[in-house]
């Protein structure tokens, strides 16, 4: 098993991406048939039943755009895959305005928001100017939207209609920003590499949230945050970075990292993006919505921040984690 990872690090980055997405899409062909098999089969009407498979069709949709996302982010290169995820950012961030209660005075926030720090984030991630990039949206950012809105002359909540705006571009613009800058990230001897940080991200993420979506509804669970979510439980919770850790492990070979180097960055990463999807969850409470994207025809896609909204919290901290521990050349 050893001297197959040593073998598998000595191919090149080509041949590694290759392998890796022919057993990602293997799995997803399988998942998929044995998805419409299940379908097909007739059953006696369970609601509760019926709920957990509708969920799991959303979370394999989900799992297949993902996956189709890192893959044309991969062949169209850094400058390519930075566009993508700005585009993405965009739409997300739409649906995020969408659910709040915006008024005349908020258009000036918003133009600010749309496009000029959305787009100039991205430019500095493209110029692999992660210092300023790191500090452009919570200092600056910080700074220019309430003035923005002050010079609109309305004090109508104030404080509240501009927490709203600068939380939207944190978790839409700014969190997200980070999986593009994954790419970009160089190791010494690992040059080039990036794209394997952003698959390790993305697998050892997912993987924690099915996990303990599954396992929230098969093992007895005491909710830590009932009116939030009746689901999240601790064991569940621990079972789900159980999970992404071994998977940490299993993919140590294509990362930089030692076997337990692994471990500990999926911890870190699948930690951070499951408890984003409660912080998430709390903001559809506030809402009053179940999904993110209700209003469809006015956003044009549909529940987008409900997938991204994991990798909204995990990216920021694995990329800045790995960045300071590893000592990242840049």
């Amino acid at each position: 098993m050893i001297d197959t990872i040593k073998s598998l690090r000595d191919w090149t980055a080509s041949q590694q991406v290759a392998l890796l997405f022919a057993i990602l899409f293997g799995l997803l062909v399988l998942l998929s048939i044995g998805a419409l098999l299940y379908s097909l089969k007739e059953r006696e009407p369970d609601q509760r039943r019926d709920d957990n498979w509708r969920q799991f069709s959303r979370d394999l949709k989900a799992v297949w755009a993902g996956s189709c996302m890192f893959w044309v982010a991969w062949v169209s290169g850094p400058i390519g895959s930075t566009l993508l995820f700005g585009v993405f950012s965009f739409l997300i961030l739409r649906e995020f305005v969408t659910l709040m209660h915006t008024v005349r005075a908020d258009h000036r926030s918003l133009i600010l928001a749309f496009f000029v720090l959305l787009p100039l984030q991205y430019v500095l991630v493209g110029l692999r100017r992660f210092d300023l990039f790191s500090v452009l949206i919570p200092v600056y950012g910080f700074v220019a939207i309430p003035v923005a809105s002050a010079l609109a002359g309305d004090p109508r909540r104030y404080l509240e209609r501009n927490a709203k705006i600068q939380w939207g571009i944190m978790v839409c613009v700014y969190g997200l920003s980070h999986a593009p800058a994954l790419l970009l990230l160089d190791f010494k001897g690992h040059e080039g590499r990036g794209a394997f940080l952003l698959f390790f991200l993305v697998m050892v993420v997912g993987v924690g949230q099915i996990v303990q979506e599954v396992a929230s509804r098969s093992v007895r669970r005491r909710p830590v945050a009932r009116r939030i979510s009746r689901s999240f439980s601790l064991r569940a919770w621990w079972l789900g970075l159980l999970a992404a850790a071994i998977t940490g492990v299993l993919l140590y070979w294509i990362t930089p990292f030692k076997a337990g180097q692994a471990l500990v960055m999926a911890v870190i990463a699948a930690g951070a993006g499951t408890m984003g999807g409660l912080v998430m969850k709390a903001l559809k409470r506030d809402a009053g919505v179940i999904y993110w994207g209700n209003r469809s025809s006015i956003t044009g896609a549909i529940g987008l921040m409900d997938r991204a909204a994991v990798m909204c919290f995990a990216a920021p901290v694995f990329f800045h984690s790995v960045r300071w521990y590893f000592k990242a050349s840049l």
